[in-house]
């Protein structure tokens, strides 16, 4: 019997034969990811929960401890107030936890939640989750013309594909998949124009990411939010500790049932793939876009200046834990990051009161 991940497979060695013999990782990852039927994100596996006794491979913020959703209608409160604005856009809602926990939250502050998701896997999901909030929550395929609102993304980024570049010997590479004697999956590099955005110190082989789908995103969200406020949030770096000289390995990694590995070739269809967030990138493609930088700073940072300790204390003992690990450094607290941006007069946001690393970016 064929498995979807067998069907995948097969796929992309067809788009492979097709391409010439070589395709691009970015083109690989959205196939891997997002082939319709058969990628990670469009199959029926539960993707997100707490353990992996539940079926799930990873857990997110709003699995964790429903507090980060509660504290996150903060910021998204003073945001909608600050911009005069009546809606939330949520970017890959994933379970449709963090929808959940917004709209109880913000209640009739919000006259309509919009949700882009390309799985229709999880649309599905989300529907079920939320179907309480009736018509106030939307889905929709592709952006209006214009957008007036708050938009949300809690690791979004992350699972944008990404090209690999490959320094071997001083000469630069684009990395590549093609098919090994065997025919199974293999890496192929091809040397390439394309660089880093900075120049990386030493003379050792080196591997590392560009995000130029990213970057597209953002210019992306430039073009349709005419007035409002947009908070992505996930796990990445300032350029400069992103393409930090002894990084030479990059930052691609798998998920599997809580696991993670990093070879993205094997057992495709079957794991999440995602690389770190290049956050200078992300910035300067909105800065160039139109947009203005309202803040950047550490998870931990933004949770506590919207009110997380305040919240954690309403907590019965047994729930403060996970909710801890929001801001704990060595669990979410300072991987994770949030960047703000947003069109017309810039203003700051409650959430980098203190502690904003703009200047880092």
């Amino acid at each position: 019997m064929t498995t979807p991940t067998d069907a995948l497979t097969s796929h992309i060695h067809d788009q492979i034969a097709a391409a010439g013999g070589w395709l691009g990782f970015d083109r690989f990852m959205q196939l891997a990811l997002y082939q319709p039927g058969l990628g990670y994100y469009a199959g029926g596996r539960t993707k997100l929960g707490r353990m992996p006794e539940d079926g799930s491979d990873f857990v997110t913020a709003p699995e964790l401890s429903p507090v980060f959703g509660q504290v996150l209608a903060a910021q998204v409160r003073e945001a909608l107030d600050a911009t005069r604005t009546h809606e939330v856009w949520e970017f890959g809602a994933g379970s449709g936890a963090l929808a959940e926990q917004l709209l109880g939250a913000l209640g009739e502050r919000v006259r309509r939640y919009t949700i882009v998701d390309l799985s229709g896997d999880l649309r599905a999901r989300q529907r079920e989750r939320l179907a309480a909030f009736g018509e106030r929550v939307a889905w929709a395929e592709r952006l209006p013309q214009s957008m007036a609102g708050v938009v949300v993304g809690n690791e979004v980024l992350d699972a944008m594909p990404v090209q690999l570049l490959h320094r071997v010997q001083g000469v630069w590479h684009e990395r590549g998949v093609t098919l090994g004697a065997d025919g199974a999956l293999a890496w192929s590099d091809r040397p390439t124009e394309l660089r880093p955005p900075v120049d990386i110190a030493g003379d050792h082989d080196y591997l590392t990411e560009i995000h130029a789908q990213g970057e597209a995103f953002m210019r992306t969200l430039a073009a349709h939010l005419t007035r409002g406020a947009a908070f992505l949030i996930d796990y990445g770096f300032g350029e400069d500790e992103y393409y930090h000289p002894q990084r030479h390995m990059g930052t691609v990694m798998c998920h599997r049932a809580h696991r993670a590995d990093d070879d993205p070739l094997q057992d495709v269809g079957a794991k999440d793939i995602t690389a770190h967030v290049n956050f200078t990138a992300m910035a300067l493609a909105a800065q160039d876009a139109g947009l203005n930088v309202l803040g950047y700073t550490s998870q931990a940072r933004f949770l506590l200046n919207c009110g997380l300790l305040q919240q954690m204390e309403l907590l019965a003992l047994a729930q403060r834990a996970p909710a801890a690990k929001l801001m704990l450094e060595h669990e979410m607290g300072e991987l994770f990051k949030v960047l703000a941006v947003g069109p017309g007069e810039p203003w700051q946001p409650m959430g980098f009161a203190q502690g904003d690393r703009t200047h880092r970016l």
